[in-house]
């Protein structure tokens, strides 16, 4: 009788242990299904918002409401069987259902937020970048003003200058959502060290200039440059006006020292004695009047070996050349009065 009792015990236990492994064996198996199949092959792309400290249980529930994830539960277990639950990082992402949520882990653990794109042409000035700046979200434009004004911000950048009109490098940035307006402005100031390197800065103190006066005069070929050819041209006209001890007479300068400027130069601008009018002072303006770009930098490095001390817009983004005022007076007549 107590061997039937335990036969009987014995069979039901071992009925259990078979049914609990095969329970398990069913569950580790939908685990794994969960964890390499993506729950919606076609879904679109969406952005999912983690906020700091936020927990597991809130991320997955969310995940899950989103229908990004099929299974809130199943992937909280995930999570920590691999031991990533602290390493979820904060942030805007870019998440779709078409990933599976093994891949959807490893962007979250690997912090890859979604960007945000900021192009800043070449020649544009500190106000203009910070209008681009102020559109994509990142900073007010008096914020992002001031800061490149500010300087000890200035001086923490290891800028030598009273702002940093010509040290925003103009090129294509990616940022995440709620990027400083100091690290947006940090990143253009690196990339244009990156740019102007030391090798160029020996070249610039080799030909008796200053770094500084080597993207002041950059950032003037910049705003001169019609076609991108001519910068050499434009750079050796200036360099020859600099040797000659004349006035460089760069209608770009002139604007940049106007307050309001409505787009028509006139007479009256040309006259006005500001530290940027070069048709009144002698010499380089006081500082950049633009963020000039590679290619205008080197330019102003490597002037064109010429004799020209003029040049003249041809009104089809090129410019007349000429060695003397009796040519350049010509080419004036003929390109800007339509005299032959």
């Amino acid at each position: 009788m107590v061997k039937n009792k335990f036969k009987i015990l014995f069979i039901s236990f071992f009925t259990l242990v078979i049914f609990l492994a095969g329970s398990g064996f069913l569950f580790f198996q939908e685990i794994s299904s969960f964890i390499k199949t993506p729950f919606n092959p076609t879904a679109a792309e969406k952005v999912f918002l983690i906020e700091q400290g936020q927990s597991l249980a809130v991320i997955a529930k969310n995940l899950e409401t989103e229908s990004i994830i099929s299974n809130k539960t199943y992937f909280k277990l995930f999570v920590k069987y691999t031991k990533a639950e602290k390493k979820l990082q904060a942030g805007e992402y870019s998440l779709s259902a078409s990933n599976s949520p093994e891949q959807i882990l490893e962007v979250l653990v690997k912090g890859k937020v979604k960007l945000y794109r900021i192009t800043i042409p070449e020649g544009m000035n500190i106000k203009e970048i910070a209008s681009v700046v102020k559109m994509a979200g990142f900073c007010s434009k008096d914020r992002f003003i001031a800061l490149c004004h500010d300087k000890t911000f200035i001086l923490s950048l290891g800028i030598k200058a009273t702002s940093l009109e010509g040290y925003l490098f103009p090129d294509t940035y990616f940022f995440p959502k709620h990027t400083s307006c100091q690290t947006v402005i940090n990143t253009m100031v690196v990339h244009f060290n990156a740019v102007f390197t030391k090798k160029w800065q020996k070249q610039a103190k080799t030909m008796g200039f200053s770094v500084h006066e080597i993207v002041t005069l950059a950032s003037i070929i910049e705003k001169e440059t019609g076609d991108a050819r001519e910068r050499p041209l434009i750079s050796s006209v200036f360099y020859n006006r600099l040797k000659k001890n004349m006035r460089l007479e760069s209608d770009p300068t002139v604007i940049y020292g106007i307050k309001n400027f409505d787009g028509n130069i006139k007479r009256k601008h040309l006259n006005m004695v500001t530290p940027y009018n070069t048709y009144q002072i002698k010499g380089l303006p006081l500082g950049p009047i633009a963020n000039p770009g590679a290619l205008s930098l080197q330019a102003a490095l490597n002037p064109a070996h010429t004799e020209y001390l003029f040049f003249v817009s041809k009104k089809d983004t090129t410019h007349q050349f000429s060695k003397t005022v009796q040519e350049h007076n010509r080419a004036v007549k003929q390109y800007q009065l339509k005299k032959k």
